[in-house]
């Protein structure tokens, strides 16, 4: 049964539509094929010979029989319920109206029914470089103008992202009704669309998306801000013009946005000076989906004002959290329990890199000061280290990481504060209102028992960035001419290290973007592969030559590359068996020997889910939770010089440790670079005696 979250995304995009109307149109992009039957069924079995191989090295059943029955499977199924379910997926595609997937299914499917908690289960998280224009001193949290706990330096930087943030948001609008937009730029507008103005709503069994707020309206030209747990609504837009009502919004200055900041900051200062005490509703939105949903209803049963605090949370244009506590990473106890392996002898370096990242992720010091359901959370602490949160299933995570790229690549332009207009207008007075909560004993009760389970969380969220310094992607495309693919080459390192760290192989998933095609999102690649596995095997066989392992190297990269290439254009295969699953009606008796089979189970347990993001030159590192107990979570950033891994695991299981597994991954990426040199000298050698 399709949600309200989907009908509401459907109802945006038509309102959005029409009041482009007389605008020039984008270039259209292209539908999201369904793809032929037979070629997913004959990739879906190339895709499972690698685990029958390991089966069969391990005592399984032959490959030829196993793949035998698979096959005999897979024939069954393209002639019988295959057959009927793609036929119902073709109809279904020609009555959707931009994407069979995404009108229909994957919401839902990969977000709003899952119901474990947003904090480093599904949000992403993404720390910033410093700025450089701003004053050492002020990146150790020294100034003469502390306000409870914040900083000058920290409301400055604040305002200078906001701003920034915002006016690349308008650009794009602006471009595309100002000139005929690439596919690309249609893509960017379609996506930044849904960063904004939007929130994901907790109900029972399956979460909602937000109504998109009137543009004009109060809520949609204000930030949702936190500081000490308190929630306030700051405007950030002028009123629409009473000359030119149609004309975009102007954004506020950043002197504007600062000096609201600072109010607010007064306020919160009176508060706590009257002892007054937040209710920490925060932190009810890190807890599980269900809980969260019966929570705010209770909530909203009890205030009229709960309501409205919620729907401003919800309209606003984005999320912005001001710590009041610099955080970083205890030292390690001699007497802790942790098992060796999970314990990290930081430097001083790494402990500050890791610390800002844990901060961004969530700590037990900041964990009530986020809204999770929000899209877009900017972060700053005091010390001016900044970054940013988000709830996934609107919008992955390379469209934020592009609009914080454009807020973090110019530093604090002082010359932007010297000047400001008044601070109040009729409309808006003074800018900013206060979005209380009401509780009574049950929340608070609740909000006691959500922190606990939220930080144990926390406190299970093993999470590291590797920073890899000896090369980077120049080098993986220079090395000897043959042209590398640096992703496929990162993820081969990836394999090999969960393989000396394992002893065995397992699936692998790493997000594809299939931004080609209109409202396209991701595709699966099955990193795994007969070719990948039959390189991996050769660097841990003594008797295997440089020159054989170079090649099995290459003939894996080739084929990732090839089946990124698919994955891109819409060939790929899990989105595809999902739809024809989720099309199966079981309780009509239909079946299927195919999907029964546990291997297409085993197949898609992403014990290494992997996303690559973009260079992150004006980023120190990214990453999101693991999603399964026994692996890990691993995004990174491939730049020319260097490649920086966020990795996230869990302290309670006793088969993965992130500190290892760094430390495997470096290995591995060195081992590469010696077997790339010794191939090239031994093939330069042959060439010269020839």
């Amino acid at each position: 049964m399709l949600r309200t979250g989907v009908v509401r995304r459907t109802q945006m995009q038509t309102r959005s539509q029409s009041t482009a109307a007389s605008t020039t149109r984008p270039k259209a992009r292209a539908r999201l094929p369904v793809p032929p039957l037979r070629h997913t069924l004959d990739k879906y079995l190339t895709s499972l010979e690698p685990f029958l191989l390991e089966d069969e090295s391990h005592g399984g059943m032959s490959f030829s029989s196993a793949y035998a029955l698979r096959e005999k499977w897979a024939n069954e199924f393209e002639s019988g319920i295959g057959h009927t379910l793609q036929e119902r997926l073709v109809a279904l595609d020609k009555v959707s109206p931009d994407n069979w997937l995404d009108d229909n299914f994957w919401i839902n499917k990969a977000y709003l029914e899952w119901r474990a908690p947003l904090l480093v289960s599904s949000n992403w998280w993404l720390a910033f470089n410093e700025d450089p224009l701003i004053p050492r001193s002020a990146l150790s949290g020294e100034t003469n103008n502390n306000r409870v706990g914040t900083t000058f330096w920290q409301l400055r930087r604040s305002a200078w992202l906001i701003y920034r943030m915002l006016q690349f948001k308008d650009n794009v609008a602006q471009e595309e009704k100002n000139s005929e937009a690439t596919a690309s730029g249609s893509w960017l507008l379609e996506n930044t669309s849904k960063m904004f103005n939007i929130a994901r709503i907790p109900e029972l069994l399956c979460d909602t998306i937000s109504e998109p707020p009137t543009p004009s309206s109060r809520s949609a030209r204000s930030i949702h801000l936190m500081i000490h747990d308190w929630c306030y609504s700051v405007v950030v837009y002028h009123p629409p013009s009473s000359m030119n009502p149609l004309a975009p919004l102007k954004l506020h200055s950043p002197g504007e946005i600062e000096a609201r900041l600072r109010a607010v900051v007064l306020d919160v200062e009176a508060r706590l000076e009257n002892r007054e005490k937040p209710l920490p509703v925060g932190v009810l939105s890190a807890d599980e989906r269900d809980r969260w949903a019966k929570n705010l209803e209770h909530l909203l049963s009890l205030s009229p004002n709960n309501h409205k605090s919620h729907q401003a949370m919800l309209h606003s244009v984005m999320g912005v959290s001001l710590d009041h506590t610099t955080y970083n990473i205890p030292p390690v106890s001699l007497s802790t329990s942790v098992p060796p392996s999970h314990v990290h002898l930081r430097s001083a370096a790494q402990n500050a890199l890791d610390s800002h990242l844990h901060s961004i992720r969530g700590t037990a010091q900041n964990i009530s000061n986020r809204f999770f359901d929000k899209t877009f959370t900017l972060i700053v602490d005091p010390s001016t280290r900044a970054g940013a949160s988000g709830e996934h299933s609107l919008v992955d995570a390379l469209v934020p990481s592009i609009v914080a790229e454009y807020g973090v690549i110019e530093g604090v332009d002082a010359g932007a504060f010297h000047h400001r207009r008044s601070e109040s207008n009729d409309v808006d007075g003074r800018g900013w209102d206060r979005l209380d909560w009401v509780g009574d004993d049950k929340i608070w009760k609740e909000c006691l028992a959500a922190t606990d389970r939220a930080n144990a969380i926390i406190d299970n969220s093993d999470d590291s960035v590797l920073w890899f310094e000896n090369y980077g992607t120049d080098w993986i495309k220079n090395i000897g001419g043959h042209k590398l693919s640096p992703d496929a080459f990162v993820q081969m390192a990836l394999q090999l290290a969960w393989f000396k760290t394992r002893g065995e192989f397992t699936a692998t998933y790493e997000t594809v973007l299939t931004r080609m095609f209109k409202h396209g999102r991701t595709e699966t690649l099955r990193t795994f592969s007969r070719e990948t596995r039959l390189w991996v095997l050769s660097m841990v066989n003594p008797n295997a030559s440089n020159t054989q392992r170079f090649e099995l190297l290459r003939q894996a990269i080739s084929s990732h590359t090839r089946r990124t290439r698919e994955a891109m254009t819409g060939r790929g295969i899990d989105r595809h068996i999902l739809g024809l699953r989720l099309l199966l009606r079981p309780l009509s008796g239909e079946s299927a020997a195919l999907l029964d089979d546990e291997l297409f189970e085993r197949s898609a347990q992403w014990k290494l889910s992997t996303s690559g993001l973009s260079a992150g030159l004006l980023f120190k590192g990214t990453g999101f939770g693991t999603s399964y107990e026994d692996g890990y979570g691993i995004n990174y950033l491939a730049a020319p010089e260097m490649v920086k891994f966020g990795i996230e695991s869990k302290f309670s299981n006793s088969l993965t440790s992130t500190q290892l597994f760094k430390d495997a991954i470096a290995a591995a990426m060195e081992e590469m670079q010696l077997l790339c040199e010794a191939a090239v000298r031994e093939g330069a050698n042959r060439i010269s005696h020839l």
